[in-house]
């Protein structure tokens, strides 16, 4: 992987940069639709390249191992050819989708036992299977196995669960450096900055994940139950420490306003559920506010359902249908809501880009913030 920083903001830490993998060139910075199964929910693979234009998509460890499990990945040729998407995928390591079921998994210094929310079935991920799992899985970036503690963890539980994080995250280099990648391109591994809400421990973590000499690093463990004012923060405070020449990634977040107070911070890369989870309950994000197409008060107005919208749906429905496809549940409508939000989160960080470069984001940025935070 290769990453060329290209311009930088003079009000901010905002940048644009170009991030090469084997499956293709990423502009920077950029949403990633999270596709935890291997697939976007609701989306196929050609509106996601051809409508949504999504440069890079997300799959799930802990998810993918469970199921379709790792004998039908790897006799498929990786994830890239199992769901034919052959632009760059990122996994995460399966960190917090372990650590979320906390009634049935145990942490040891080996690693984590817990048992499938499918079945129940007893599996233990330690750092050095999940590297080996993520090599089947295929991704071009993967992530190292953390402990995502919840945003309101006491000071003690955090320094306790850094220490074990930075403990895998060495044991996750090792694995990673002597292994090789099973489909003929290569593989980068990112390490995760932990430490919750208190600014020594998150110094701490990025010093040693930088001193880990890494290609990128993800920031994790925010917006899990924090004040946004912290979440701001502590972004502020990694990115001081973190290589200014790598790319930087804020894991799960977030709402249109939080990525471009992030990307005002110096992000680089982002995923979050919200475009598509949100989406197939009704709700629609543009660059005037947020629509709820619930709201009685679309019922008769046959206007497009977004006339400043990049996507094919925002031009062929109108407010009207869509309600009515929301409220009788009716799978299309939390599609095309969902096409919509994931066509808007890739134009709002383009167009930040575009502001970078022009040396005008700063200004664009407190506009667009106020406007995104309207109830239409």
């Amino acid at each position: 992987m290769d990453f060329k920083l290209h311009n930088t903001d003079d009000r901010s830490g905002a940048r644009t940069g170009e991030l090469t993998t084997d499956h293709g060139t990423i502009q920077t910075p950029i949403f990633m639709p999270v596709g935890t199964l291997g697939s976007v929910k609701g989306v196929h693979q050609h509106e996601l390249k051809e409508d949504v234009d999504a440069e890079i998509i997300l799959g799930n460890t802990y998810h993918l191992y469970l199921r379709p499990g790792l004998d039908v990945l790897e006799q498929a040729g990786g994830l890239h050819k199992f769901n034919g998407w052959d632009r760059p995928i990122l996994t995460d390591s399966g960190g917090f989708q372990v650590f979320s079921l906390a009634e049935n998994r145990k942490l040891t210094e080996e690693g984590a036992i817990f048992r499938s929310h499918i079945d129940g079935s007893k599996h233990m991920f330690t750092p050095e299977n999940v590297m080996d799992t993520q090599r089947t899985i295929g991704a071009d970036i993967i992530m190292a196995f953390d402990e995502c503690p919840p945003g309101t963890s006491s000071y003690e539980y955090a320094k306790t669960s850094l220490g074990l994080t930075q403990r895998w995250l060495e044991r996750c280099v090792d694995r990673f450096d002597s292994t090789e990648g099973k489909y003929g391109y290569s593989q980068t591994l990112f390490p995760i900055v932990q430490g919750c809400v208190y600014k020594d421990l998150r110094i701490k973590a990025a010093e040693h994940a930088a001193s880990l000499n890494r290609e990128g690093y993800a920031i994790g463990g925010l917006a899990v139950g924090e004040p946004t004012q912290d979440m701001y923060d502590m972004i502020e405070v990694v990115n001081q420490v973190l290589p200014v020449d790598k790319p930087r990634y804020l894991m799960g977040v977030g709402t249109p306003i939080n990525i471009l107070e992030a990307i005002s911070r110096g992000v680089d890369m982002f995923d979050c559920v919200m475009p598509t989870r949100n989406g197939r309950n009704g709700m629609i994000f543009t660059s005037e506010g947020t629509l709820n197409m619930r709201n009685q008060k679309w019922a008769n107005d046959f206007s497009l359902l977004d006339p400043n919208g990049t996507s094919y749906v925002d031009r062929f429905y109108s407010k009207a249908y869509v309600r009515h496809l929301i409220r009788s549940n009716e799978l299309l409508g939390g599609q095309i809501c969902s096409i919509h939000n994931l066509a808007f989160y890739l134009w709002l960080v383009r167009e930040a880009r575009e502001q970078i470069n022009n040396g005008t984001f700063s200004d664009w940025k407190e506009v667009m913030v106020e406007k995104l935070g309207r109830r239409l």
